[in-house]
C-alpha cells in the first residue's frame, strides 16, 4: 500500500532557512522582490538587470544583498551599503531594504536577515548600523525595537539634486 503523498502547501516540515550574500545568478529575483518591495510603498518599482549588476557586482558596486532562501528558492532579501564618516573615524552601514515575501512574514525570516546584516557590518568594521521606514510601518518599527534598534533624534533636513542620464542640471547650476 503506498502511503498518502502530502500537497505540497502543507509540506511536514519546511526546509531549513539559508541566509546568504546574494549571487549574480540571484540578480532576476532580487529585480522581482526589490519591484514587489517598492510597489508595497506604493513607489513605482523601475529595478533593471544593469542596475543590479552595477550596484550588487560590478567592479563599482556600492552596496551588498543579502538573500533569504529556502528549499532553493529566494524569498527575502536584504540591502546593505557602507558609508564612511572619517570625522568620526567610523563607518556606518544601511540597511536600504528589508523584504520578505508576504505569505512568509511572521515567521522569523526578516529577523535572520537583520541579524545577518548586523555580522556584515561587523565583518566589514561598522560602528553601528541604521534603517529607515516609513511612519506607518508600525511592523517594521516594532522588529527593529526588538532586536534593540533605538529610534534615532538626528533626521534633521536632508537635501538631494536629481543628476540626469543626459548630464544636463538645473539652470542656473554653478
Amino acid at each position: 500500500m503506498e502511503s498518502p503523498t502530502i500537497p505540497p502547501e502543507s509540506p511536514p516540515e519546511s526546509p531549513r532557512l539559508r541566509i546568504r550574500r546574494a549571487e549574480r545568478r540571484d540578480a532576476p529575483r532580487l529585480m522581482e522582490m526589490a519591484a514587489a518591495l517598492a510597489r508595497s510603498h506604493g513607489d513605482a518599482a523601475t529595478p533593471s538587470r544593469r542596475s543590479i549588476e552595477r550596484d550588487l557586482f560590478g567592479p563599482s558596486a556600492c552596496g551588498l544583498a543579502l538573500v533569504a532562501e529556502r528549499g532553493g528558492r529566494l524569498i527575502g532579501y536584504a540591502l546593505l551599503s557602507c558609508v564612511p564618516h572619517p570625522q568620526w573615524g567610523e563607518r556606518l552601514m544601511n540597511l536600504n531594504h528589508l523584504y520578505v515575501e508576504e505569505g512568509l512574514r511572521g515567521r522569523g525570516i526578516g529577523r535572520h536577515l537583520v541579524a545577518e546584516a548586523v555580522a556584515e557590518a561587523r565583518r566589514q568594521e561598522c560602528g553601528r548600523i541604521i534603517v529607515g521606514t516609513h511612519a506607518e510601518n508600525l511592523r517594521a518599527q516594532a522588529l527593529y525595537q526588538s532586536l534593540g534598534f533605538l529610534p534615532r533624534p538626528d533626521g534633521g533636513p536632508r537635501f538631494g539634486l536629481d543628476l540626469p542620464a543626459d548630464g544636463a542640471l538645473p539652470a542656473g547650476w554653478v
